[in-house]
């Protein structure tokens, strides 16, 4: 079943494939969201919550979130996003995991293969913000951990072991 929102006053209910969710959300973070992501489907939404976050946002830099935030996922394609907007509406942030890491970019690859040739990748994940983007790599060699931000060409931005 594709996801779909039904209207109920201020409430929206959201239906997946295996779960309903309640929550309340201003229509006009609904309409962000649609003019956003014209193509998502299974949609669920919550209220954003610190503890069931899949990227390091002290990484990332993005706004502070509490509470009264959302977070939505949902599906373009193949991929599972996760969007992240505040309680004014603004889309704070979106990401999804990379699982071929044969498409990352070329940048970004040559800059693993080179510095990091003893490692192999863990996780990937695509990260997006306004009109940034960047990669949060999570690479191991051995007991050695390592994780980097880098943007698109190949640039580490942050990197914490």
């Amino acid at each position: 079943m594709v996801g779909l929102l039904v209207s109920c006053g201020t409430t929206y209910k959201s239906v997946s494939n295996n779960a309903a969710y309640n929550v309340t959300v201003p229509s006009g973070i609904q309409a962000n969201f649609a003019a956003q992501y014209p193509d998502a489907t299974n949609i669920v939404w919550n209220s954003y919550d610190a503890n069931n976050v899949p990227i390091d946002w002290q990484m990332t830099e993005w706004s502070a979130m509490d509470a009264d935030d959302f977070v939505v996922t949902f599906n373009v394609g193949s991929n599972q996003y996760y969007g992240w907007y505040d309680n004014t509406g603004r889309l704070v942030g979106s990401a999804y995991a990379i699982t071929d890491y044969s498409t990352l970019p070329y940048s970004v690859n040559t800059l693993l293969s080179d510095k990091y040739k003893d490692y192999t990748i863990e996780s990937a994940q695509r990260e997006m913000s306004g009109t940034q983007t960047a990669y949060e790599v999570k690479l191991k060699s051995g007991d050695n951990k390592v994780k980097l931000l880098v943007d698109s060409n190949g640039n580490v931005l942050k990197e914490s072991k």
